[in-house]
């Protein structure tokens, strides 16, 4: 009896993805499946270079081909292909980038540079493409961790700047740029065009992963990076104690009322761990960032342990991955890597045909017809549209009462334009000049249902 393919893919069949929660045939990562004379060889395509499980599906799947009858040898190769996140595209500029997602805490002194820095060298190591955009304008901190200091940004031929590059990973920050010495006096639309050019006129070309280093609280800067780009998610760090947790949740609910995925929490400063005896002492009131997630039902991506070394690597620019391997920190930030990348895999794969628009035409002056993802057409006419606009002009802040007359709005008002923003609502352009009103995702669903 000739071994077939079919035996293959049923033995390969019973390995499941724990996260995903189906077997690698249905989610089809089997790849280049070739028989040749007793050897089989076959690419195992992951979706994510930092999977926590790629040895053990590599062991899984030599020993359930191995054992059927007419294998000689089995030929594994493991590999990664990061997906796109769903919904709505990055702007041109970002094309090349592949998932976006905000390092962030609603208080400062919890170490979310330092997070957001070894967790992007993490992923890096394990052989992802890997940016990091130091968003913090007015405390950069991410160049000196790396050794860096200021230099004049080059340019390419499309006009663009190009990221500054060490230890395998891209960055720019604004820290580069101007006297680390010198404050910037910078009211908040200030701040916040600084971050639109980094995300706008950087060429970060092809990247799995660019992390966004945000400032503490919910502000500007948090909430035109929110509204500037379709976020894949956001990663909310804080301390032990229950009053940094309190503080922190606020930053947190910033990026679930604009509808980003909230990826996980992450407790810095977790138990100091004794070098000598390696027991682990609480310095700190233990678990804030644990019971945080619980309550809001959202994925608790682990503890760093409060380690000397990883300041004191972090001053003497090579960050506590790269300089000590195998200490305890290190270790951590790479399980948190692993299931940060595991929970953007779900996102991206398990994309449960959300509100987002897809399509919108408005060509027809009888009415505008928007495809959402879940194929669903809706239609509505032009004036009922620029009618339902929930901008402050038209609607009172106070009373939600609509203040908008009909009489100033002319019948023959037209859609001419409209822009995502975020990943949760739409800006729509009408031919009267009005494009104030951003329409979420769920408001357009239900006019036009």
């Amino acid at each position: 009896m000739s071994l077939s393919e079919k035996q293959i893919l049923e033995a390969l069949s019973h390995i499941q993805d724990p996260d995903l929660g189906r077997d690698i045939v249905t989610l089809g990562f089997v790849k280049n499946l070739k028989i040749d004379d007793g050897t089989v060889s076959f690419a195992i395509e992951l979706t994510t270079p930092a999977c926590p499980v790629k040895e053990r599906f590599k062991r899984q799947a030599q020993d359930l081909v191995g054992a059927l009858p007419g294998v000689k040898k089995v030929e594994v190769t493991m590999t990664a292909n990061v997906k796109h996140s769903p919904g709505p595209r990055l702007k041109d500029e970002l094309e090349g980038v592949k998932n976006l997602v905000a390092v962030a805490s609603g208080k400062g002194g919890v170490g979310k540079s330092t997070v957001a820095l070894n967790l992007a060298l993490a992923l890096a190591s394990r052989g992802a493409k890997v940016g990091l955009l130091d968003a913090d304008i007015y405390g950069p901190s991410i160049p000196p961790m790396l050794g860096m200091t200021r230099q004049e940004p080059q340019g390419g031929a499309d006009g663009k700047l190009r990221p500054f590059e060490k230890y395998g990973i891209k960055f720019v920050s604004v820290g580069m740029l101007v006297d680390e010495k010198s404050p910037l006096i910078w009211r908040g639309p200030m701040a916040s065009g600084i971050l639109q050019q980094f995300l706008g006129d950087v060429s970060w070309g092809d990247l799995d992963y660019l992390l966004v280093d945000l400032p503490p609280g919910t502000g500007d800067i948090q909430l035109t990076l929110a509204q500037a780009v379709p976020l894949t998610g956001a990663v909310i760090v804080t301390t032990p104690q229950d009053v940094a947790g309190s503080i922190t949740q606020k930053g947190l609910a910033l990026f679930q009322q604009v509808k980003v995925p909230i990826l996980g929490v992450i407790e810095n400063m977790s138990g100091f761990v004794c070098s000598h005896c390696g027991k682990t002492t609480d310095i700190f009131l233990k678990g804030a960032g644990r019971r945080m997630a619980s309550s809001l039902k959202v994925n608790f991506l682990g503890e760093v342990p409060l380690d000397p070394a990883i300041a004191r690597q972090g001053d003497q620019g090579k960050p506590v991955v790269l300089a000590l391997p195998d200490s305890p920190a290190t270790k951590a930030f790479h399980a948190i890597a692993e299931a940060m990348a595991a929970e953007i895999s779900c996102l991206n794969v398990n994309d449960e045909k959300t509100a987002a628009p897809v399509e919108i035409k408005a060509d027809d002056p009888a009415e505008v017809r928007i495809t959402f993802s879940d194929g669903k057409t809706l239609h509505y006419s032009h004036h009922f549209l620029r009618m339902e606009c929930p901008c402050a002009e038209c609607v009172d802040e106070h009373s939600g009462k609509r203040i908008l007359k009909p009489e100033f709005v002319p019948q023959d008002v037209k859609l001419v334009g409209a822009e995502h923003v975020g990943r949760y609502a739409l800006r729509l352009q009408f031919s009267d000049g009005h494009d104030s009103g951003l329409y979420t995702y769920e408001t357009l669903r239900r006019l036009g249902e």
